[in-house]
């Protein structure tokens, strides 16, 4: 028996997940809707399904499983209220809002339906993340620094600030979403700056291009993140480095590397593991939420510090996220 699923947005990083469940032999995409109407058409005639342009009309019609929703921050509007209320389960892509009470008014219709949920912080499943994660689990991490310097997305949205949040929410939030579940502790205080010194004469740009956020976590952990999108000739860099006593764990998506004392358990090749597409399936299946790796209710706690940090970075002043 397959999973029916369909989906909410045709672009780059649905196709993405469109791919990857392709090769799942359990899953079968039944519809797909987008507003650019050839979108739609162009990846059902790659992956199946019905295409639509109104995904009212097609939650009205298509018997499915679950729903994928995979739109740019400013497009989640009511899908996964409709979604929740129809009993589906629901893949979100982060960042999951840009309005945190969208977000808490989702969380609590996914909580009453009792349905499955995801969010595609699919880095969560990285052997190099897992051993992270498992290595900390008894130790305590001092400080954490972060930076994500690359270059400038060409979407329209990705550039404008009302609909993006900016880099920090919308790209950077993969950083942020790993110090949290790392460390498995929660981000209390946010004190962030943002400017836009360099990249002023990009028409229609209205995102900083420079933003740094220092997070206070609830057991007294200190971490700095810094993004920019100024690498627009290629290069720049992305990392999380955790300092411990002697020791620095530096974390990338295909290693992590020790000064100080050897730690053998954090050395090695990375191992592969299920990805997010199949781990949601097999989820479904079993009717079991703990073998997703990011919950709904997880996701909107990563979306509420970097709201925090924008939040911060308007008034000047320390704030604490919402659900903290």
């Amino acid at each position: 028996m397959s999973v029916k699923i369909g989906f909410v947005g045709a672009g780059g990083n649905a196709r993405g997940h469109m791919g990857r469940l392709s090769e799942v032999e359990s899953a079968e995409i039944v519809a797909i809707c987008d507003v650019a109407e050839e979108a739609a058409r162009s990846a059902t005639e790659e992956f199946g399904g019905t295409a639509y342009t109104d995904h009212h009309e097609m939650l009205d019609k298509v018997q499915m499983d679950a729903l994928y929703v995979s739109v740019p921050p400013f497009a989640h509007t009511d899908a996964e209220l409709l979604a929740a209320e129809a009993g589906l389960h629901l893949f979100v892509e982060k960042p999951v809002v840009l309005d945190m009470d969208q977000g808490l008014e989702i969380l609590e219709a996914i909580q009453s339906a009792g349905i499955l949920s995801s969010v595609g912080y699919q880095l969560r499943l990285l052997d190099t993340v897992q051993r992270v994660k498992s290595y900390l689990a008894d130790r305590t991490v001092a400080m954490i620094s972060s930076h994500r310097w690359g270059g400038l997305p060409s979407q329209t949205w990705w550039r404008v600030m009302d609909q993006s949040g900016g880099q920090l929410h919308e790209q950077t939030t993969h950083q942020v979403d790993l110090m949290r579940y790392m460390t498995g502790h929660e981000i209390v205080e946010v004190v962030a700056r943002y400017d836009l010194l360099t990249m002023d004469d990009v028409e229609g740009l209205t995102i900083p291009d420079s933003q740094a956020a220092m997070f206070t976590f609830d057991n007294g952990t200190v971490a700095t993140v810094t993004t920019s999108p100024m690498m627009t000739q290629g290069g720049g860099k992305s990392d999380i480095s955790l300092l411990l006593r002697d020791r620095i764990i530096a974390w990338s998506s295909s290693a992590v590397t020790i000064s100080g004392e050897p730690a053998p358990e954090l050395e090695g090749e990375p191992e592969e593991r299920p990805n997010i597409d199949e781990t949601f399936v097999a989820a479904i299946e079993a009717d079991d939420q703990s073998m997703i790796p990011c919950s709904y209710e997880d996701g909107l706690r990563t979306a509420d510090v970097t709201l925090a940090a924008n939040e911060s970075a308007k008034t000047g002043e320390p704030v604490k996220p919402r659900m903290a």
